[in-house]
């Protein structure tokens, strides 16, 4: 990120989402996951910022370890792609599939304002900021085979783990039910 990007991002204007609210904080989540009846295992750690990073963390977190691309087209529209962590996205051929035209990645800027996040902690439990519903989610196919997944909690300082099927439940209560795609 440039350095007047990440200035702007300091600004308290530009740490509110679309809707001129503030986004929720990794308690929140938690809490909201705990009122759906969900249960996880989350773990403080320094900060990550890319699949290698966090890679380090895994044999204190058991569970599907992945990959969580903000991806947006011409036309504005946004797209959270979550994957297996070692997986290969061709960005062109699934752009083609979800019949996007083409993708880009999503800026700073835009990840603040529909998912509430800072680049490095991007996650699918980041829907729970986007209230109208302005991001698609996709899943990987094979990623839901896993009992249950690691994902930062909004905050690239921790990771939680959540069961597989918790995991759709959340997402459909929070009105992002995934499309489930299979990935080459």
């Amino acid at each position: 990120m440039e350095a007047a990007e990440w200035k702007k991002m300091k600004e308290p204007e530009s740490l509110l989402l679309a809707d001129g609210r503030p986004p929720a904080t990794p308690g929140d989540l938690l809490d909201r996951l705990r009122q759906l009846g969900i249960r996880t295992r989350t773990l403080q750690h320094e900060a990550v910022f890319t699949v290698q990073e966090a890679q380090a963390l895994q044999s204190d977190l058991p569970g599907g370890h992945t990959k969580n691309l903000a991806l947006r087209n011409k036309k504005g529209r946004m797209w959270l792609v979550v994957c297996r962590e070692d997986l290969n996205v061709d960005l062109k051929s699934l752009a083609k599939r979800l019949g996007a035209g083409r993708f880009s990645f999503a800026s700073p800027a835009r990840l603040m304002k529909y998912l509430g996040v800072i680049p490095g902690a991007v996650t699918p439990l980041a829907v729970i900021n986007d209230t109208s519903a302005n991001v698609q989610v996709v899943l990987d196919r094979q990623m839901l085979q896993e009992k249950s997944l690691c994902f930062h909690p909004l905050d690239n300082t921790m990771t939680t783990s959540i069961g597989t099927d918790d995991l759709l439940k959340f997402l459909e209560a929070e009105n992002h039910p995934p499309e489930v795609v299979d990935f080459p």
